[in-house]
Order: structure tokens, then C-alpha cells, then sequence
């Protein structure tokens, strides 16, 4: 298996009300980055936007901030 790193983290103050506003976030929650290598050396970094997440679960917009923070980790994951 290649170089591969899984990143799993949450906060129940932001995780709940989402899976109150739509139980199926459960599915979801905690959230995850994938940092893998491929066979060339390349490193991709993978996860679900927070606008995924909104249109799977049908999410209310005032909701989204409380995981806003994935795309910041994912950036700087990146760097």
C-alpha cells in the first residue's frame, strides 16, 4: 500500500447540530482528509467540500461554518 495517511477529526459542538438539522451527516461525521502518495510520487489530498456535504444532506446554509474548517486543514495540509 502507498504512503497513506488518514485525518479524522470533529467537534461535537459543530458535528451535533448538523446531524439534528439532517440525521444522515452522521455518515459523514467526523470529518476526514485522505493524504495519499500514488505510484509516481505525487501526494493527493482528498476529502468531502463542505458544499458536497450540504447537497448530500440538504444542509441549511447558516450550517455550513461548523465545517468551513476542512477546506483551511486541507490547504494547509497541502503547503
Amino acid at each position: 500500500m502507498p504512503n497513506t495517511k488518514l485525518l479524522i477529526f470533529g467537534d461535537p459542538k459543530a458535528g451535533t447540530p448538523l446531524m439534528l438539522a439532517s440525521p444522515s451527516t452522521a455518515l459523514d461525521l467526523p470529518l476526514k482528509i485522505l493524504v495519499a502518495e500514488d505510484a509516481a510520487g505525487k501526494v493527493w489530498i482528498s476529502y468531502n467540500s463542505p458544499a458536497y456535504l450540504q447537497a448530500r444532506h440538504s444542509l441549511p446554509a447558516n450550517l455550513l461554518p461548523n465545517i468551513a474548517v476542512i477546506e483551511t486543514l486541507a490547504a494547509q495540509a497541502a503547503k
